[in-house]
């Protein structure tokens, strides 16, 4: 399942030229502030890859709610009190 979620989450990626050092530019439009920058979009396409399953592993570890990627939903088990 989690490895579903990642993919539907590069399958949403968006990439652009920009001017820069690093000119690739990507990111996830539904993940509010995840993107990356790489010399070549393939850079830019592991950096990105690798910043997403850092976010999904930092909010996991927070206990936070991910939002859902198309048809695709982690749901979290619950924190028992």
């Amino acid at each position: 399942m989690l490895l579903d979620y990642l993919t539907a989450a590069i399958e949403q990626a968006h990439y652009e030229i920009i001017e820069d050092e690093e000119p690739f530019y990507g990111e996830i439009p539904a993940l509010q502030g995840l993107w990356a920058t790489g010399s070549s979009l393939e850079a830019c396409r592991r950096s990105l890859q690798a910043a997403l399953e850092d976010w999904v592993f930092f909010s996991i570890y927070r206990g936070e709610e991910l939002p859902s990627i198309g048809k695709v939903s982690l749901e979290l088990p619950r924190k028992s009190a």
